[in-house]
């Protein structure tokens, strides 16, 4: 079963970013069909601007050259991976490694984990997991308070108001989010806001100014950096410091303090996992905000997910021992996921030699030469005026989700919500293999299915969910319409 990490969307291009910005380009894509670049220094960037997204990039390419197929960012070939049985084939047995992580850390300046060994690299991602899984269990009553507070306002809304989903679902998000990580300092709004502004500038830039130069290019724009920067690891340093003196044992911070790393180390890690934790925010929100929206537009599965909730919960509350008694709740997290494609793309650097269907898919490839030919990795070229070095680098592989999720071939009817086709066994099998369930689950995927369950159990519990009449949405074939910019709806009450 593949193991990678699950990125939203926003981090997908950072990613790739990231990895153009520390290897070099490269100029051929191993005989993989594809796109030829259509600039000699931007490759098929204006390709991908001109599909809307790199999503529809990627459907458009994966329905002109089949299921693997390449393309160019800047002077490098990437490969990509548009179905189950290729994603199935994708070996790739070294797991140890976070790139992104890695990444990350060389864009800040941060040393600790880096090029660090196998054993240790596996050791801090079970600390990692265990400690996210801790900060869960020890903040679930958290998660239910914020939950019943936002079901609590909704009911009091006249039954006509139309309520906008991602402006209230991204508060609950970021309240759970910076208390899971760093604890009871963000039950202040002015505190959350805070972090927010300064994370979004951090990341705004290692986003865009890193990759293009921009940043260099203004003093005002990396002022406003640096000190972003400079404001968010006093403002870690803190809270760690604060922690410590507290001893206490509930939130992602307080088991880096248990461990044996420095103080700096600790900081570097919190750093990460905070701008990081905008993936599990931004999947916490869209998951909630799609899974509102597609209850919605269907009293039928309303009503199942409530005789569910009844049957398993009684009166009581949610408590995360019956969280997985809640099987059908899952089915409709799961079919939010796949035909919401919540995370549309994931990418990971190729780290053994593998073979998909009858194309190999190098561990390494080197870089362009200026003369226009190619040499063998591991060999330098000096020919006298046209002096050449070729540096060697992992392969970087996309997943192209999105698409395999929009795959007629795996799911039927692929454009309908349909939670009931979970209840097929081939059908969770191809989830799990896609990394969204099962044991392979990335904590921070987890952690998000665990906040929706918990908001819809407390909300269709109380109330029914309508489409407000006139709701901008781009209708789909097959039953399914996506809200554009904010998504709408109106409740009553259920009993």
């Amino acid at each position: 079963m593949l193991d990678f990490a699950i990125f939203a969307v926003t981090f997908v291009i950072i990613l790739v970013g990231a990895v153009l910005y520390l290897y070099p380009s490269s100029r051929r894509a191993s005989g993989i069909p594809g796109l030829n670049p259509t600039d000699e220094k931007d490759g098929n960037l204006q390709d991908i601007v001109n599909k809307g997204s790199f999503h529809e990039f990627l459907v458009s390419l994966h329905q002109e050259f089949g299921s693997v197929a390449s393309f160019w960012f800047g002077g490098r070939p990437v490969v990509s991976l548009g179905s189950v049985e290729q994603l199935r084939q994708h070996i790739n047995p070294n797991r140890t490694t976070d790139s992104f992580e890695t990444m990350l850390k060389s864009l800040l300046g941060y040393q600790s984990g880096v090029g660090a060994g196998a054993n240790e690299s596996v050791m801090r991602k079970k600390q990692y997991e265990s400690a996210i899984n801790n900060a869960l269990k020890n903040n679930f009553p958290l998660m239910l308070k914020v939950a019943e507070e936002l079901v609590g306002k909704w009911t009091s809304f006249p039954e006509a108001q139309h309520i906008p989903l991602c402006a209230h679902l991204l508060g609950l998000s970021l309240k759970t989010v910076t208390r899971l990580a760093l604890g009871e300092r963000f039950q202040d709004d002015a505190q959350i806001i805070s972090f927010r502004k300064n994370h979004d500038a951090i990341w705004s830039e290692i986003g865009k100014g890193y990759m293009d130069g921009s940043m260099e290019k203004s003093s005002s724009r990396k002022g406003r950096y640096e000190k972003a920067l400079s404001e968010m690891e006093s403002m870690l340093l803190s809270v760690a410091k604060e922690r410590k003196a507290q001893s206490r044992q509930t939130a992602f911070v307080d088991a880096l303090l248990q461990s044996s790393l420095l103080e700096q180390q600790i900081m570097e890690d919190c750093m990460v996992f905070s701008l990081a934790g905008c993936v599990i925010t931004a999947n916490c929100e869209r998951m909630c905000i799609w899974a509102l929206h597609f209850l919605s537009t269907s009293e039928e599965v309303q009503d199942k997910l409530y005789q569910e909730l009844e049957e398993v919960l009684g009166s009581d509350p949610i408590s995360l021992d019956k969280i997985p008694r809640l099987r059908y709740c899952q089915q409709v997290l799961n079919e939010t996921v796949r035909t919401a494609k919540l995370t549309p793309v994931a990418a990971r650097l190729q780290e053994v030699e593998g073979k998909v269907d009858q194309h190999v898919i190098p561990k390494e490839v080197c870089s362009r030469l200026e003369n226009g030919f190619e040499i063998p990795p591991k060999e330098r070229v000096n020919n006298g005026r046209n002096r050449t070095y070729v540096a060697i680098f992992q392969t970087l592989v996309i997943y192209a989700l999105g698409v395999v999720l929009q795959d007629s071939n795996t799911w039927s009817c692929p454009y309908r919500f349909d939670p009931d086709r979970f209840e097929d066994e081939t059908a969770r099998k191809s989830f799990c293999l896609l990394g969204f369930s099962g044991n392979q689950t990335c904590p921070e995927l987890r952690f998000a299915y665990t906040v929706a369950t918990v908001l819809l159990s407390s909300l269709v519990r109380r109330l029914k969910l309508h489409q407000p009449e006139g709701q901008v949405a781009e209708v789909r074939s097959e039953l399914v319409s996506t809200p554009k910019e904010e998504a709408w709806v109106t409740v009553s009450s259920r009993k």
